[in-house]
């Protein structure tokens, strides 16, 4: 299954895992990362951090929590100046045992929070550094979410 990017909805791709005598292997086959410039990783010591919301005219994320678990929400942006405030978050809950890569194209607000403490990220962007700093957008991270989920 080859994943579409210029859609403006996110996608979720599920891995798989094999496992054997010699151990094993986590695998998100579908996950093309042709377009990927860059890679980072976000660990979040706390339960109580969230980083919401960031948002981004021309980059497209992708998410895979390679630790620990994860509440991700995102929100498709269509006035940047003013923002619809009813907007509702889609809400993924991504877990390192689960293996699986959220895909959040480009036009949208995202945010998350660990749910549980050493959590990590990692973070595929398929924008350069210097083209990402020119596409960054900030909104007030009560605006769409009640990030007490547990």
């Amino acid at each position: 299954m080859e994943i579409d990017l210029g859609t403006k909805k996110h996608q979720l791709i599920n891995g798989a895992v094999h496992k054997d005598h010699r151990g094993t292997v986590a695998y998100v086959n579908d996950f093309n990362m042709s377009p990927i410039k860059r890679m980072y990783t976000i660990t979040h010591t706390s339960t109580t951090v969230v980083r919401a919301w960031q948002a981004h005219k021309i980059e497209a994320k992708y998410f895979k929590c390679s630790k620990g678990r994860f509440v991700i929400a995102i929100v498709p942006i269509k006035d940047w100046k003013t923002p619809d405030v009813n907007s509702k978050p889609e809400v993924f809950i991504l877990q390192a045992n689960k293996n699986q890569v959220l895909c959040v194209p480009k036009g949208h607000a995202n945010g998350f929070k660990a749910l549980e403490a050493n959590s990590e990220l990692i973070v595929f962007s398929d924008q350069d550094l210097e083209s990402a700093k020119n596409d960054q957008y900030r909104f007030d991270q009560d605006l769409w979410m009640d990030w007490s989920v547990k």
